[in-house]
């Protein structure tokens, strides 16, 4: 398979972010957790959730543009403060995606 650019795509980011709201009142973040996803999913980025943080799969400009607004409606529900980290995998020579990552590991454990 060709990279994205090689096919006249755009290139394709993968990126992981955990945000965390602090001064809540709560130790609980659930409900923040699924304001940042409506976010996301308003965007129409391809996602994965998993325990400790997002996956995010886009252009790399798009993804990013998601960071102030994911802020802006955690501090709508009230939090105090917002810590953010962000973890990018941006491959220009090769295709990638959420799903290759894992694949290409998975077969490498099954190698003798």
């Amino acid at each position: 398979m060709l990279a994205p650019e090689a096919r006249g795509g755009k290139p394709v980011a993968i990126v992981a972010i955990s945000v965390t709201p602090i001064g809540t009142g709560s130790p609980s973040v659930g409900e923040y957790v699924a304001d940042a996803l409506r976010v996301i999913e308003r965007s129409g980025l391809r996602y994965r959730l998993n325990a400790m943080h997002t996956e995010i799969e886009g252009e790399l400009e798009q993804v990013l543009d998601l960071v102030p607004a994911i802020h802006r409606a955690c501090f709508a529900r009230g939090a105090k403060r917002v810590s953010t980290v962000i973890k990018i995998d941006d491959r220009r020579d090769a295709p990638s995606s959420l799903e290759a990552k894992v694949r290409s590991v998975e077969e490498r454990l099954r190698r003798p």
